[in-house]
């Protein structure tokens, strides 16, 4: 990415800094968010040991009914997710929502989505609805009867996806940076790298963004926890990374699927992705579904896959990761 990046000049580089910080999770977490919603009515559902948002549980209850009902589990994977995705449409972007007081644990939200959260909660949801469908009949009563269970059967799947190794830890376990979570997915078969296939080529500059930005994240204070994150940005820097150029994503478009994981590459210094989103094809056209920015909803991009990379400043082309189409998976 180096060719694009020495056409910007430093004053554009420091208004892509804030470029980033507005579409990508893995800029400075600030202080953990409070985010108000109605309190629901509490139902005979709030049994003893479930651990999660009276809400939230509606909204996973709601999303699993409707989606054995559509029957998504007898789709493949990635066909599921880019059903599940869409039911996502109309939710709010909300950023921040992994940064929440006490300890790092697995964080349950589906009233407010940033582009990362949206992506592992259709994948964690499409696995589970498969798994679970597969095994009980596609019988919504008998798979959620025991809420406290369903919790933690989804946390663990969930986990699965966003932490190192498949196993929730520390703060510096999260996969932080996008690169680390495709790689760290694609070696335990959750997904396939499909990017270097496309035509990808390689970038080796380094990644550090959040090293060299450590008073932005507040977990950072810990000098520990910032040598564990320094050690995970020079793995991934000296393995590098592949991505499909801007100018060359229409070309490769027809080789993308529903429900394949797209990840914007960034042009800001020390920072390997922009964005994150899902492929969907509508009416011939490869479109991006995704959380976008700060106040905005999900939605289905009006414009093509290669002209929305095109025309947002700070991103240049695209890594791609195919959902491994397996049953189970921790679900």
């Amino acid at each position: 990415m180096l060719k694009y990046r020495a056409l910007l000049g430093p004053v554009i580089l420091v208004l892509l800094v804030g470029v980033a910080a507005l579409w990508s999770p893995f800029a400075p977490h600030g202080e953990p968010v409070d985010v108000r919603y109605d309190e629901p009515e509490p139902t005979p559902e709030d049994v003893v040991g479930a651990s999660w948002e009276a809400e939230d549980w509606v909204a996973f209850d709601e999303k699993v009914r409707w989606a054995l009902d559509q029957r998504l589990d007898t789709l493949p994977l990635g066909a599921a997710m880019a059903a599940m995705g869409q039911s996502f449409v109309g939710t709010a972007y909300v950023a921040g929502t992994l940064e929440v007081d006490g300890p790092e644990r697995v964080v349950i939200n589906f009233r407010g989505l940033d582009c990362v959260t949206f992506v592992e909660n259709v994948y964690a949801l499409s696995q589970f609805v498969r798994a679970t469908g597969n095994a009980y009949g596609a019988k919504a009563d008998v798979i959620l009867a025991n809420r406290a269970g369903v919790e933690d059967r989804y946390e663990t799947l969930l986990g699965s996806l966003r932490y190192r190794d498949g196993t929730p830890g520390a703060y510096s376990s999260r996969l932080h940076y996008f690169t680390d979570w495709i790689a760290d997915n694609d070696r335990r078969g959750r997904v396939i790298n499909v990017t270097a296939g496309l035509g990808g080529v390689l970038d080796m500059e380094p990644i550090n963004f959040m090293t060299t930005h450590a008073g932005a994240y507040r977990q950072l204070v810990d000098p520990a926890l910032v040598e564990e994150v320094r050690s995970a940005e020079e793995r991934l820097s000296a393995y590098g990374r592949y991505f499909v150029p801007q100018d060359r994503i229409a070309a490769v478009a027809d080789q993308i699927q529903d429900g394949d994981i797209i990840a914007a590459t960034s042009t800001v210094g020390g920072l390997d992705v922009a964005h994150t989103g899902l492929a969907l094809w509508v009416d011939g056209s490869l479109r991006l579904m995704h959380a976008p920015l700060v106040g905005s909803v999900v939605q289905i991009s009006e414009v093509s896959l290669a002209e929305r990379v095109q025309g947002i400043g700070g991103q240049d082309g695209i890594m791609v990761a195919r959902p491994n189409d397996t049953r189970g998976g921790g679900a």
